[in-house]
């Protein structure tokens, strides 16, 4: 568990924005990420009958059409207990192997961070 009071304040930012579009849209989980200028996309999972997207793969492209070249970090929040690996595999797509991953639960506390590399 990492410990959420030890988080600068723009990851504790991106956490609470995953946190409200996950709440707001009353999906399974949400996601943020902070591109290279310093700009936040927050998403929801999407669930439609033709089109089923992850909340970070949904925020990693809602970026990307935004015109992002590079992500600085991402956080997700969910009741999963871990991420998937073609979650991560979006952020190294844009981000790089380095980029740092938060996960955390409903209640916003952030139980692991990793690498998406």
């Amino acid at each position: 568990m990492t410990d959420s009071s030890a988080l600068d304040a723009e990851d504790r930012k991106i956490v609470t924005l995953a946190r409200s579009a996950r709440a707001r849209n009353g999906v399974p989980e949400g996601a943020a990420v902070r591109d290279e200028t310093g700009r936040t996309y927050a998403a929801g999972s999407v669930e439609l009958p033709s089109l089923r997207l992850s909340a970070l793969r949904t925020a990693v492209a809602m970026a990307v059409a935004s015109g992002a070249t590079s992500l600085e970090a991402a956080a997700v929040v969910s009741g999963a207990d871990g991420i998937a690996a073609e979650d991560l595999a979006a952020v190294r797509d844009l981000g790089g192997p380095g980029t740092p991953v938060l996960l955390a639960g409903a209640d916003g506390v952030v139980r692991e961070t990793v690498a998406a590399g």
